[in-house]
């Protein structure tokens, strides 16, 4: 089945371009999808989907059969099987770019088009729902990919210089006494005025009993969580759309099944 996808990124065609290159990159954009080794212009990987109970990981490779920088156009042939033999996969992707400037600056339009061959549990989906699915799994792609190309860098950090040292303080100087003697000290002494001796004489309050420290129960045990899987989940993608192409034929399938329930019980 032919599949056809058009979107625009605001920034200039060579930085999309250049972008499109890292296919490592690129992948970390799709959901499931991962780049094990790439080298030239062949790259391998896997790509994990689950389709409501049924887990699919499809490992393949991908060659870049055609590479135009000038026209900004390639062509990548890629092909895997599910690890456990449930159904094989095959896309020819040919992706062009054409940069165009606005008032808001540089962006470039984006086509992509794909010739996908499946076999196994996926195939079960026509054209029609593979299409709306692929449409929305292209939009969360391209938001990933315009906020990796809009990102701005942050700015790097002032080198930390060592601190200055503080200046030592001065010695005090000692006032010199008169005729070089040294100086004569005063200590009067003084006696306790009754007020004091009043104060010291009464009766202290008795210190408050310390309270009780209350038994404080153990934490209470937090199971474990597994980590969210990032496989890229089909049927919760397929759902939605086929809850919205075939509602008509479903509830026109609930009205016969409650008429022949009803004639059942009479």
């Amino acid at each position: 089945m032919d599949l056809t996808h058009r979107f625009t990124v605001p920034i200039g065609v060579e930085e999309t371009w250049a972008a499109f290159q890292d296919i490592a990159a690129l992948a970390e954009c799709f959901p499931g999808a991962q780049v094990t080794s790439a080298d030239g212009d062949t790259f391998a990987g896997s790509v994990k989907v689950k389709l409501g109970p049924i887990a699919l990981v499809y490992n393949g490779s991908g060659t870049f059969v055609e590479k135009d920088d000038a026209a900004h156009r390639f062509l990548v042939d890629a092909k895997g099987k599910d690890k456990r033999g449930n159904g094989t996969a095959g896309a020819k992707v040919t992706l062009s770019m054409v940069g165009s400037a606005g008032a808001s600056g540089p962006s470039t339009d984006v086509e992509v088009v794909t010739d996908l061959a499946i076999t196994g549990k996926p195939a079960q989906f026509g054209r029609g729902v593979m299409q709306d699915v692929s449409d929305k799994l292209l939009g969360q792609f391209v938001a990933c990919l315009e906020q990796r190309l809009t990102a701005q860098p942050e700015p790097a950090a002032a080198p930390d210089l060592p601190p200055e040292p503080e200046p030592a303080p001065e010695p005090a100087s000692e006032p010199a006494s008169e005729l070089g003697a040294a100086p004569a000290t005063f200590a009067p002494d003084l006696e306790p005025t009754p007020i004091a001796d009043a104060a010291a004489a009464a009766p202290q309050p008795a210190a408050a009993p310390a309270p009780t420290p209350r038994a404080v129960p153990p934490p209470r045990a937090v199971p474990n969580r597994a980590p969210d899987d990032d496989a890229l989940d089909l049927g919760a993608a397929v759902l939605p759309v086929l809850a919205k192409s075939y509602w008509k034929q479903g509830l026109a399938g609930l009205v016969a099944v409650l008429v022949v329930w009803r004639l059942l019980r009479r």
